[in-house]
Protein backbone atom coordinates (compact mmCIF):
# COMPACT_ATOMS: atom_id res chain seq x y z
CA UNK A 1 0.00 0.00 0.00
CA UNK A 2 1.06 3.85 -0.94
CA UNK A 3 2.65 5.87 2.33
CA UNK A 4 1.44 9.08 2.18
CA UNK A 5 2.19 11.46 -1.07
CA UNK A 6 5.29 13.42 -1.18
CA UNK A 7 5.42 16.88 -2.33
CA UNK A 8 4.55 17.46 -5.74
CA UNK A 9 7.92 19.13 -6.33
CA UNK A 10 9.73 15.67 -5.31
CA UNK A 11 7.04 13.97 -7.13
CA UNK A 12 7.60 15.87 -10.15
CA UNK A 13 11.60 15.27 -9.86
CA UNK A 14 10.96 11.79 -9.26
CA UNK A 15 8.64 11.39 -12.67
CA UNK A 16 11.68 13.66 -14.63
CA UNK A 17 14.33 11.11 -13.19
CA UNK A 18 12.89 8.06 -14.10
CA UNK A 19 11.46 9.45 -17.70
CA UNK A 20 15.18 10.06 -18.66
CA UNK A 21 16.33 6.65 -17.56
CA UNK A 22 13.81 5.05 -18.67
CA UNK A 23 13.82 6.26 -22.48
CA UNK A 24 17.37 6.57 -21.95
CA UNK A 25 18.23 3.13 -21.02
CA UNK A 26 15.15 1.15 -21.35
CA UNK A 27 13.07 -0.99 -18.90
CA UNK A 28 15.41 -3.48 -17.47
CA UNK A 29 18.46 -1.61 -17.30
CA UNK A 30 16.73 1.06 -15.12
CA UNK A 31 16.71 0.33 -10.97
CA UNK A 32 14.65 2.10 -8.21
CA UNK A 33 17.89 3.04 -6.74
CA UNK A 34 19.03 4.81 -10.48
CA UNK A 35 15.91 6.75 -10.25
CA UNK A 36 15.99 7.87 -6.55
CA UNK A 37 20.19 8.93 -7.06
CA UNK A 38 19.13 11.44 -10.05
CA UNK A 39 15.88 12.30 -8.45
CA UNK A 40 17.86 13.15 -5.03
CA UNK A 41 14.90 11.18 -3.07
CA UNK A 42 15.06 8.27 -0.93
CA UNK A 43 13.94 4.64 -2.16
CA UNK A 44 11.50 4.84 0.23
CA UNK A 45 9.86 8.00 -1.29
CA UNK A 46 9.57 6.42 -4.80
CA UNK A 47 8.02 2.76 -3.22
CA UNK A 48 5.69 4.88 -0.55
CA UNK A 49 4.59 7.31 -3.90
CA UNK A 50 4.22 4.66 -6.47
CA UNK A 51 4.53 1.31 -4.94
CA UNK A 52 6.56 -0.33 -7.64
CA UNK A 53 9.21 0.07 -11.19
CA UNK A 54 6.18 -1.28 -12.98
CA UNK A 55 3.70 1.59 -11.93
CA UNK A 56 6.69 4.20 -11.28
CA UNK A 57 7.40 2.71 -15.35
CA UNK A 58 3.72 3.40 -16.46
CA UNK A 59 3.98 6.96 -14.76
CA UNK A 60 6.96 7.87 -16.31
CA UNK A 61 5.25 7.30 -19.87
CA UNK A 62 2.03 8.77 -18.89
CA UNK A 63 4.12 11.74 -18.50
CA UNK A 64 6.14 11.82 -21.44
CA UNK A 65 3.21 10.94 -24.11
CA UNK A 66 1.07 13.31 -21.69
CA UNK A 67 2.56 16.28 -24.31
CA UNK A 68 0.94 14.49 -27.13
CA UNK A 69 -2.07 13.41 -25.48
CA UNK A 70 -2.94 17.43 -23.84
CA UNK A 71 -2.16 18.65 -27.73
CA UNK A 72 -5.54 16.73 -29.01
CA UNK A 73 -7.24 17.31 -25.37
CA UNK A 74 -6.70 21.48 -25.75
CA UNK A 75 -7.59 20.74 -29.70
CA UNK A 76 -11.16 19.29 -28.56
CA UNK A 77 -11.98 21.87 -25.82
CA UNK A 78 -11.31 24.78 -28.21
CA UNK A 79 -12.91 22.85 -31.02
CA UNK A 80 -16.34 22.31 -28.81
CA UNK A 81 -15.96 25.90 -27.53
CA UNK A 82 -15.71 27.49 -30.91
CA UNK A 83 -12.33 29.16 -29.90
CA UNK A 84 -10.29 27.51 -32.44
CA UNK A 85 -9.54 29.88 -35.21
CA UNK A 86 -7.26 27.69 -37.34
CA UNK A 87 -8.44 25.84 -40.29
CA UNK A 88 -8.95 22.20 -40.40
CA UNK A 89 -6.13 21.81 -42.30
CA UNK A 90 -4.09 23.91 -40.68
CA UNK A 91 -5.31 21.66 -36.92
CA UNK A 92 -4.27 18.47 -38.43
CA UNK A 93 -1.10 19.66 -39.88
CA UNK A 94 0.36 20.70 -36.55
CA UNK A 95 -1.09 17.72 -34.95
CA UNK A 96 1.07 15.56 -37.43
CA UNK A 97 4.11 17.74 -37.37
CA UNK A 98 4.21 17.11 -33.66
CA UNK A 99 3.43 14.04 -33.35
CA UNK A 100 5.79 13.43 -35.94
CA UNK A 101 8.73 15.18 -34.19
CA UNK A 102 8.06 13.51 -30.61
CA UNK A 103 8.38 10.31 -32.56
CA UNK A 104 11.66 11.26 -34.14
CA UNK A 105 13.21 12.32 -30.80
CA UNK A 106 16.34 10.07 -30.42
CA UNK A 107 15.57 9.13 -26.96
CA UNK A 108 12.23 8.13 -27.74
CA UNK A 109 12.82 5.42 -31.09
CA UNK A 110 15.72 4.06 -28.50
CA UNK A 111 12.97 3.72 -25.93
CA UNK A 112 10.32 2.03 -28.35
CA UNK A 113 13.09 -0.49 -29.36
CA UNK A 114 14.31 -1.08 -25.83
CA UNK A 115 10.42 -1.69 -24.98
CA UNK A 116 9.75 -4.19 -27.64
CA UNK A 117 12.69 -6.43 -26.45
CA UNK A 118 11.48 -6.37 -23.01
CA UNK A 119 8.17 -7.01 -23.74
CA UNK A 120 9.40 -10.36 -25.51
CA UNK A 121 10.34 -11.25 -22.41
CA UNK A 122 7.61 -9.50 -20.20
CA UNK A 123 4.62 -8.72 -21.63
CA UNK A 124 3.22 -6.53 -18.83
CA UNK A 125 6.32 -3.97 -19.86
CA UNK A 126 3.98 -4.19 -22.98
CA UNK A 127 0.73 -3.55 -21.63
CA UNK A 128 1.79 -1.25 -19.62
CA UNK A 129 3.94 0.76 -21.97
CA UNK A 130 0.44 0.53 -24.30
CA UNK A 131 -2.00 1.33 -21.66
CA UNK A 132 0.12 4.34 -20.06
CA UNK A 133 1.13 6.00 -23.45
CA UNK A 134 -0.59 5.27 -27.21
CA UNK A 135 -4.32 3.74 -25.99
CA UNK A 136 -4.38 7.10 -23.95
CA UNK A 137 -3.00 9.72 -27.08
CA UNK A 138 -5.43 7.53 -29.44
CA UNK A 139 -8.26 8.25 -26.76
CA UNK A 140 -7.25 11.94 -26.67
CA UNK A 141 -7.09 11.92 -30.64
CA UNK A 142 -10.76 10.23 -31.17
CA UNK A 143 -11.90 13.03 -28.34
CA UNK A 144 -10.54 15.85 -30.71
CA UNK A 145 -11.87 14.37 -34.12
CA UNK A 146 -15.13 13.59 -32.61
CA UNK A 147 -15.43 17.36 -31.54
CA UNK A 148 -14.61 18.37 -35.22
CA UNK A 149 -17.13 15.96 -35.97
CA UNK A 150 -20.01 17.63 -33.95
CA UNK A 151 -18.79 21.04 -34.87
CA UNK A 152 -19.20 20.17 -38.45
CA UNK A 153 -15.88 20.18 -39.55
CA UNK A 154 -15.46 16.66 -40.68
CA UNK A 155 -17.77 13.71 -41.38
CA UNK A 156 -16.19 10.30 -39.89
CA UNK A 157 -18.32 7.13 -38.79
CA UNK A 158 -15.86 5.51 -37.28
CA UNK A 159 -13.30 8.61 -35.06
CA UNK A 160 -11.40 5.43 -33.75
CA UNK A 161 -10.35 4.10 -36.89
CA UNK A 162 -9.69 7.46 -38.52
CA UNK A 163 -7.41 8.34 -35.95
CA UNK A 164 -5.54 5.24 -36.77
CA UNK A 165 -5.26 5.76 -40.38
CA UNK A 166 -4.47 9.66 -39.64
CA UNK A 167 -1.17 8.69 -38.24
CA UNK A 168 -0.34 5.43 -39.88
CA UNK A 169 0.07 8.04 -42.74
CA UNK A 170 2.19 10.46 -40.67
CA UNK A 171 4.52 7.65 -39.31
CA UNK A 172 5.00 6.11 -42.57
CA UNK A 173 8.00 4.55 -43.53
CA UNK A 174 10.05 6.96 -41.64
CA UNK A 175 8.88 5.27 -38.49
CA UNK A 176 10.52 1.99 -39.74
CA UNK A 177 13.37 3.19 -40.65
CA UNK A 178 14.23 5.47 -37.41
CA UNK A 179 13.58 2.03 -35.67
CA UNK A 180 16.57 0.41 -37.79
CA UNK A 181 18.77 3.32 -37.30
CA UNK A 182 18.32 5.53 -40.43
CA UNK A 183 18.71 9.21 -39.64
CA UNK A 184 15.57 11.38 -39.64
CA UNK A 185 14.75 13.67 -42.50
CA UNK A 186 12.81 16.39 -41.81
CA UNK A 187 11.80 17.39 -44.86
CA UNK A 188 10.20 13.79 -46.18
CA UNK A 189 8.87 13.83 -42.94
CA UNK A 190 6.86 17.45 -43.63
CA UNK A 191 6.02 16.05 -46.62
CA UNK A 192 4.51 12.84 -45.49
CA UNK A 193 2.52 14.61 -42.58
CA UNK A 194 1.38 16.93 -46.08
CA UNK A 195 0.41 13.95 -48.13
CA UNK A 196 -1.54 12.76 -44.62
CA UNK A 197 -3.86 15.72 -44.16
CA UNK A 198 -4.49 15.54 -47.85
CA UNK A 199 -5.87 12.38 -48.12
CA UNK A 200 -7.36 12.69 -44.95
CA UNK A 201 -9.30 15.77 -45.69
CA UNK A 202 -10.26 14.19 -49.25
CA UNK A 203 -11.87 10.86 -47.36
CA UNK A 204 -13.66 12.42 -44.27
CA UNK A 205 -13.70 16.51 -44.67
CA UNK A 206 -17.50 17.91 -44.60
CA UNK A 207 -17.05 20.95 -46.42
Amino acid sequence: MRGRPVDPAKRAAVLEAAATLFFRNGFAATSIEQVAAEAGVSKVTIYNQFGDKDALFAAAVDLECGKMRRLFEEGAKAVSAGREPASVRERLTAIGEAMSAFLSRPEVVCFDRQVAAESERNPDVGRAFLNAGPYRVKAAFVAMLEAMVAAGDLRIENSSLAAEQFVGMCKGLGDVERRYGMQTDPAADRARVAGAVDLFLKGYSAR
